[in-house]
């Protein structure tokens, strides 16, 4: 008998903070915001995890979806950029020669990949392939610039 209360007063109030996390409109924002965030559409992520944030500023959920979609879509255009730069990178390198201005093109692009990728700021929760792929081009941008400077 005693345990048929406990159950009841603990599932009481955790059915009625699922209702109110499902039925709250902040909340349910979030929740699809989280969706949106585990799915890579950081920039969808952010814009409703700030609709729910606007609607209820007390909303963690919300305020933790904004700051790792901002993240997140801080190392998805350092990865966008530097597909774009190794992509220039590689036509120059399929010629016959370098001359000078492509050296200096290429040292360039490297040098603004390299110090844009410094700046990067990763958390705990912040997606791993993401992370890997922007250092996988960080390292060969490290290693174009050594190359270009000796």
């Amino acid at each position: 008998m005693k345990a048929k209360l406990l159950f009841t007063l603990a599932f009481v109030p955790i059915a009625v903070m699922i209702v109110y996390f499902i039925v709250n409109p902040s909340y349910e924002k979030s929740l699809e915001a989280k969706y949106y965030y585990e799915t890579g559409a950081y920039k969808k992520a952010y814009a409703l995890a700030s609709k729910a944030f606007d609607a209820d500023p007390y909303n963690r959920m919300a305020s933790t979806i904004m700051a790792q979609s901002k993240i997140s879509m801080k190392y998805q255009e350092y990865i966008d950029q530097a597909a774009a730069y190794m992509q220039v990178i590689n036509t120059m390198i399929e010629q016959e020669s370098l001359d000078d201005s492509d050296r200096i093109k290429i040292k360039m692009m490297s040098e603004i990949m390299v110090d844009s990728y410094k700046k990067l700021a990763s958390s705990v929760v912040t997606n791993e392939a993401l992370v890997e792929k922007a250092q996988h081009y960080y390292e060969n941008f490290k290693q174009i610039l050594e190359k270009v400077n000796h």
